[in-house]
């Protein structure tokens, strides 16, 4: 059945939004000066392409085309708002003179218009955490909900950290442009960190009904790719390694249908040796220059992951060992969790099963729905099935993502029929 063209142009829309929407976002950020005149800007240029497509067809250049409707869109804003303050008629004309026009904008202008606000919501006038917020929020277009979820807090927190970001810019003029060389260092942690959250929501997403998502991982992994050529660092290249090792594994860590595979149960055929060889090379690059972070400890964790074709043959000491230098470098609950399982499985199960005990009765991931999952799989390997049984169900009641849910469920059931 042939599409109607409203229908048709509804579609490709929607497509574009979500290919597109960031990049013309940063660029029109560039072009006036203003996030809420951008986002405004945006969503005009969006909603006047639905009308106007219909009508004369879709353009050669979506994003052109977007671009140039969105800049004098703000324009007209900055027009009828310069009758209550005439600087604002000034800045209208300045921008109509001084900006390139859309057209010409080319694929690298726009790339480089997304670094830049990556940059500039990550400028040290900010506190990291209205950083990291912001930078996801704004550049990578994630949920406040989504966001919050990455932080472990609740959605109006985040919220009012990216509207004092966002105040914090537009009272202390904070330029949109890239750091000098000089300046630019001191804000790379910041970027990494927020690459990776990126990153991390999109290979295991906080929600929804797909334990991934491909569009975030491939932006974040696109994204390192940039900074590295704009600043060569090897954290950096320890964080790209990172990605491409975990990223590698994306087609096995699902069923067709979508349901969860663990890491001992994976087809490791599937895996993408192109991304392990460039990832390992990393790795090792970064190393070698003495000069590495926590990024290229967990890459280097990550490549040990990936080098045996069984499971089984996994160098467990190493990791354990790599963990312990990752908890010297930046303790967190969570690292030590990681640490606990890896050493359940060359230290034993009921050595891993009392560090997550202990872990848990801190206080500390309480509510994180991996700690309990943990400590079920344990306790059932160790036949103590009350216990694992109260811990599924514990983290049943917290995960948010689809598939995740039907495998504490599945598991679940697998106790029951044990029991019986």
């Amino acid at each position: 059945m042939n599409e109607s063209p409203d229908v048709r142009v509804r579609r490709v829309v929607d497509e574009i939004y979500r290919q597109e929407s960031r990049r013309v976002f940063a660029t029109l950020i560039r072009l006036l000066g203003d996030f809420d005149l951008a986002e405004d800007a945006l969503h005009d240029a969006f909603s006047a392409a639905l009308i106007q497509w219909t009508r004369d067809g879709i353009p050669a250049n979506p994003r052109s085309w977007l671009i140039s409707t969105g800049k004098f869109q703000g324009i007209d804003v900055i027009r009828r708002r310069a009758k209550f303050n005439a600087s604002l008629g000034h800045l209208a004309e300045q921008i109509e003179i001084d900006q390139i026009a859309a057209e010409d904008v080319d694929d690298q202008s726009v790339e480089d218009d997304r670094l830049r606000l990556i940059l500039i919501c990550c400028n040290p006038a900010l506190s990291p955490e209205a950083r990291v917020a912001l930078t996801l929020r704004e550049v990578c277009g994630l949920t406040t909900e989504e966001i919050a979820r990455c932080f472990l807090t609740t959605t109006t927190t985040l919220a009012q950290r990216i509207v004092r970001a966002k105040t914090k810019i537009r009272t202390a003029h904070i330029p949109y442009k890239v750091p000098s060389q000089e300046e630019l260092p001191e804000r790379l942690e910041t970027v990494r960190q927020v690459i990776y959250l990126v990153f991390t929501e999109g290979y295991a997403a906080s929600q929804g009904e797909s334990l991934t998502r491909a569009d975030l991982s491939g932006e974040a992994i696109r994204l390192a790719r940039l900074l590295i050529e704009l600043q060569p660092d090897p954290e950096t290249e320890g964080l790209l390694a990172l990605m491409l090792l975990q990223e590698s594994r994306r087609k096995a860590r699902t069923t067709p249908s979508g349901d969860l595979i663990l890491l001992e149960e994976q087809d490791r055929t599937l895996w993408n040796q192109e991304q392990i060889a460039e990832g390992k090379a990393l790795v090792e690059h970064a190393l070698s220059s003495r000069r590495f972070g926590v990024y290229t400890v967990q890459a280097s964790i990550a490549a040990l992951h990936a080098e045996p074709a069984h499971f089984a043959e996994t160098d467990w000491p190493q990791i354990v060992a790599l963990y312990q230098v990752l908890m010297q470098m930046a303790p967190s609950p969570v690292v030590e969790l990681n640490w606990a399982v890896a050493a359940s499985m060359c230290n034993g199960l009921l050595v891993g099963l009392e560090q997550i005990e202990s872990i848990l009765a801190r206080g500390d991931l309480s509510d994180y729905h991996l700690a309990h999952s943990a400590k079920a799989e344990l306790c059932r390997r160790l036949g103590r099935l009350d216990e694992a049984r109260i811990s599924y169900e514990r983290a049943l009641s917290l995960v948010q993502q689809e598939p995740e849910r039907r495998f504490l469920m599945d598991r679940l059931h697998m106790l029951e029929h044990s029991a019986i």
